[in-house]
């Protein structure tokens, strides 16, 4: 395991069946999953997949249904055990863990935000924003003050004493984050979090959390099956096909540098100009006089507005540092070399 990796799935197989060893042998032999299912009866889910995740990214996985991606997730908080292949996790594969020792990782090294929000309808936001740390032992007094501040960082001050029956899908899905974040715990597990949510309640949510994610740095294990939602929050993508995992990279990556066919194919339609970062393009003149600053995530899309006034644009890292500069020319040029078009 890598120094900056804090989660490892190595070589992760699971079936679902009653003779998931036959299967894995018919899998060993290099039969396809559907020739395995013909055969032995049994289900593949995921066939051999490796990833590692970096403390403190957004690590996106993405798919279609059925390809496995919320199979995945679940190994990570041991909800489900791989047929074949070890979870780790801060150095420790928790297949391993006894189940005291199970529980009292669940309880703090990891927290989960569920798609169907997971609130107790009879208790309200603030017991519920409360709950798990209440089931860690903290205090009353404690978990209260904490549940207060969460509940106003994610916008819900003034529902405190409401029930979910009287919030909108967004301000329970606020509810399910903030008792996750209430946990303090170094994992966030989110799948497919946002996707029952209507469309700007889902964007206003994404901004949220990239905005949280900057000051909170914590690992986040994100699933959606939505490619504009993975490239607009992973720092890595993941994209898994009947259960295997056919490439990761960074989302320009994903894009410009697709791994086969099927990649090609299932980023056809995204707009290459929101996905091309500026810091991916720029010249490294750190002398060139600019006016104003973009930082380096900044798409194509975000920087092309403002050469309507300035010929350079300064590139800045994270810590506000001048890196570079970028002109309109190379802004054009990378997105011609792309075939990307500004929607």
């Amino acid at each position: 395991m890598s120094e900056r990796a804090i989660i490892e799935l190595k070589n992760i197989t699971k079936i679902f069946g009653e003779s998931p060893e036959e299967a894995l042998q018919l899998l060993k032999k290099g039969l396809s999953k559907s020739d395995v299912q013909a055969q032995s009866g049994q289900v593949v889910a995921l066939n051999d997949v490796s990833l590692s995740v970096n403390r403190g990214e957004v690590f996106v996985v993405m798919g279609l249904s059925g390809s496995g991606k919320s199979t995945l997730i679940r190994h990570i908080n041991r909800l489900i055990d791989p047929t074949s292949g070890s979870v780790v996790v801060n150095g420790r594969d928790i297949l391993d863990m006894a189940v005291e020792d199970l529980r009292t990782y669940r309880r703090t090294e990891i927290a989960m935000v569920f798609q169907n929000f997971g609130l107790l309808p009879h208790r309200s936001v603030l017991e519920n924003v409360a709950y798990g740390l209440e089931i860690r032992g903290v205090s009353k007094p404690k978990r209260r003050k904490t549940a207060f501040e969460w509940i106003e960082t994610v916008g819900l001050k003034g529902y405190e004493n409401s029930r979910p029956h009287e919030l909108s899908g967004g301000q329970k899905q606020r509810v399910g984050l903030a008792r996750a974040l209430a946990m303090d715990s170094e994992v966030l597990l989110m799948d497919e979090a946002f996707s029952a949510l209507d469309p700007l309640i889902r964007s206003d949510m994404q901004e949220q959390l990239l905005d949280l994610q900057k000051k909170l740095k914590k690992t986040i294990f994100f699933i959606t099956h939505d490619f504009n939602e993975a490239i607009r929050l992973g720092d890595r993508v993941a994209l898994l096909n009947e259960g295997e995992l056919v490439q990761i990279g960074r989302p320009e990556e994903i894009i410009l540098q697709p791994a086969n066919q099927y990649v090609v194919d299932f980023v056809r339609d995204v707009n290459r100009a929101r996905v091309i970062k500026v810091g991916a393009i720029m010249g490294k003149d750190e002398t060139t006089p600019c006016e104003v600053a973009v930082d380096q995530s900044a798409s194509c899309e975000d920087v092309l507005p403002l050469f309507a006034t300035h010929d350079w644009v300064g590139v800045v890292n994270e810590k506000n540092e001048r890196v570079g500069s970028i002109s309109a020319k190379q802004v054009i040029s990378a997105l011609a070399r792309h075939q990307a078009t500004i929607s």
